[in-house]
């Protein structure tokens, strides 16, 4: 079983990898300027949103320290799955 640690390196490499997808997928959009759709930029634009709710819990807690990962988890693993779900859905 992991440590706190652990799962916090883990969870720092998962970020910044979907930080640079994220960036990928804004300069895949914006390459395409106008030829975007209303619903592919729809999409971009709550992958962001979601990347940057991700990003402000998983501060939040690294601020508060390790021992106070259970009064976070529920929030970090919240914002964590559904920055996954947005991403597994650009796949499709």
């Amino acid at each position: 079983m992991e440590n706190t640690q652990e799962h916090v390196g883990k969870m720092e490499t998962q970020l910044r990898h979907w930080g640079a997808r994220l960036d990928q997928v804004v300069a895949k959009a914006e390459k395409a300027g106008a030829g975007v759709n209303a619903d592919r930029q729809k999409y971009v634009d709550e992958l962001k949103v979601k990347y940057q709710a991700a990003q402000s819990k998983f501060g939040e807690f690294k601020t508060a320290g390790n021992e106070k990962w259970e009064t976070f988890k529920t929030g970090v693993e919240a914002a964590w799955s559904d920055l996954e779900a947005a991403f597994k859905k650009i796949k499709h």
